[in-house]
């Protein structure tokens, strides 16, 4: 059956949200490191707990978000969401406190993250009947550009206008794109009576096994992740070059992401969902302590795309193994509560990896945990992926 052509507006508009929300939420502090260091004189490893509370705000929504996801009016929780991203960035400007830093982004997190990345993920899944991987992978393309052009541009915010400039400034900008991008969101054509035979009929594994594995998974994968994403710029910095050569490496790692997130998700439609996140875990967790053996800028400018090109792939082959392995009716939920799990690994990794510093004056330990944690993953991912070619008795009960 032919399908709408407006699938692809959603994908687009989803990827511009992601990129612009995320980009601030998930590593757009890394370049306001060492402005706050240097105004407030706080440790390295309490400015990183300052991303680690929107993560773990992002988690605990997560959870909230899946108890509802799947009856959700999907462009009222997108609303929802956009305007507390841009709120709080713009609160961010004004803060003078650590414990109001960390309010303030525990709160975008908590409420507007959440209510943005499950949801719209498991949207596009409904929208795609047939070659979901890869308009997951350029909506997660989406997500990697902002991660890298945000701070790129936070930078060069700092330099002009100051750091607390710099949050107004992306705050605004926030406001007067998310919230007119929200709009275009709809929910997806419901299936023909012939689609949703089809769902209830396939062999699924059992829910409980699926969404424990993932999260346990994902906790991993992101841990590892998050560490070069919050710690890479001033390990640059360390090596004596300024933040804007440090995030135009980001941007070049960024950049190579999309690409990533794009090709990973083309080989899960190709070859399967799990066996495409193993491998861009595996990347990953390979390649991850390399960072803390460079010293020059031109050496982290040829790793740092390398790096990124398998990083990439990580959250796609994720997202469209959530997407695969649970039927369209337990989607949003079964992605919200795994993806809770992504985003404590993602503050998990940022913090330890400045806790870390603060205790050794270096990155080795934080990123040698980095690749204790991807090894976990890649366990799992295999127990997954044996149990996974098994026949399974279809759980529609059990969903």
């Amino acid at each position: 059956m032919q399908e709408s052509a407006y699938r692809w507006v959603i994908v687009c508009a989803v990827a511009v949200m992601l990129g612009i929300a995320f980009g601030q939420i998930v590593n757009g502090l890394s370049v306001f490191f060492l402005p706050l260091e240097e105004e407030f004189g706080w440790a390295r490893g309490e400015i990183a707990a300052i991303n680690s509370s929107g993560l773990i705000g992002l988690a605990l929504g997560g959870f909230l978000v899946s108890l509802f996801a799947d009856r959700a009016n999907i462009r009222v929780l997108t609303l929802f969401g956009t305007s507390i991203v841009a709120v709080m960035v713009l609160l961010a400007g004004r803060a003078s406190e650590l414990w109001q830093f960390y309010s303030i982004f525990f709160l975008a997190g908590l409420f507007g993250g959440s209510a943005l990345y499950g949801p719209l993920f498991a949207l596009i899944g409904n929208w795609f009947r047939t070659g979901a991987g890869l308009a997951i992978g350029i909506a997660a393309a989406g997500q990697a550009a902002g991660q890298g052009a945000m701070p790129y541009a936070s930078a060069f915010l700092i330099d002009w206008l100051g750091w607390r400039g710099a949050f107004t400034a992306l705050g605004s900008f926030s406001l007067l794109t998310l919230v007119p991008l929200a709009f275009l969101i709809r929910p997806a054509p419901a299936a023909t009576p012939g689609q949703a035979a089809m769902a209830r009929e396939r062999p699924y594994l059992p829910t409980p096994l699926v969404v424990a594995a993932l999260s346990i998974a994902v906790l991993g994968c992101c841990t590892g992740m998050s560490t070069p994403l919050m710690h890479l710029v001033p390990l640059i910095e360390g090596c004596g070059f300024d933040a804007t050569q440090a995030s135009g490496v980001l941007l070049t790692l960024m950049i190579a992401a999309i690409g990533g997130r794009i090709a990973f998700g083309k080989l899960a439609d190709m070859f399967g969902a799990l066996p495409a996140y193993f491998s861009a875990v595996a990347w990953q967790t390979a390649l991850i302590f390399f960072f803390t053996q460079i010293n020059d800028l031109t050496t982290f400018a040829i790793f740092a795309p390398i790096y990124g090109f398998g990083y990439g792939g990580v959250m796609t082959g994720l997202l469209i193994s959530a997407r695969e392995l649970r039927p369209p009716l337990r989607r949003a939920s079964a992605t919200g509560i795994v993806l809770s799990f992504a985003w404590a690994g993602h503050g998990l990794g940022g913090w330890q990896g400045g806790a870390t510093y603060d205790a050794s004056g270096g990155y080795i330990w934080g990123f040698g945990n980095a690749v204790l944690a991807g090894s976990v993953t890649l366990a799992i991912l295999a127990m997954l992926m044996f149990f996974g070619r098994r026949p399974q008795t279809p759980d529609v009960l059990v969903n």
